[in-house]
């Protein structure tokens, strides 16, 4: 089944999608397990790295932010459970943004890298800046944190959308 063809009533040509099984208006039933697991992993490791770069050119501010001493900043950083921690996090928030990638694509919507990148950053608008927003405001964080961090979750959703986008799910 060609993911990049539209399943909608009306909107789709099963012959030219090259998929005889499917009837028009049939529904299609998508398991986890039907996704191409490598543009996953590959844009976790993406996003992964791009943090490690982030969080390095912007330590400084991101430590006065947080008021955290350097001192306690080389202890946290031997911390092997935070990194696996923010990994664990990454790879779950690339396999909802690929099942929302994927529910496009039979919607009729081409998984693209347009599409990888504006899913993204609605997902990011939607969900992850007004809870980060209404959570710090309550915690009484600083604005810098909150422009850093939100930042950092904003890179990582681009690049896992244009990673999952551009090269395609199935």
């Amino acid at each position: 089944m060609d993911l990049k063809c539209a399943r909608a009533p009306g909107r789709c040509d099963l012959k030219r999608c090259g998929s005889d099984a499917l009837k028009e208006g049939e529904p299609v039933m998508m398991g986890i397990g039907s996704l191409n697991y490598l543009p996953i992993l590959a844009a976790v490791i993406a996003s992964f790295v791009f943090g490690g770069i982030w969080y390095s050119a912007l330590s400084n501010p991101w430590m006065d932010a947080v008021g955290m001493s350097p001192e306690r900043m080389q202890k946290d950083r031997r911390s092997l459970g935070l990194y696996v921690l923010a990994f664990v996090a990454q790879l779950v928030m690339a396999v909802m943004l690929a099942g929302i990638l994927v529910h496009l694509a039979l919607g009729g919507f081409a998984t693209t890298l347009r599409t990888g990148l504006i899913s993204a950053g609605f997902l990011w608008l939607g969900f992850v800046i007004p809870t980060m927003l209404v959570n710090y405001a309550f915690h009484g964080a600083k604005q810098m944190l909150t422009l850093i961090d939100g930042g950092h979750w904003l890179g990582v959703l681009l690049i896992q959308g244009a990673v999952m986008g551009w090269w395609g799910l199935r």
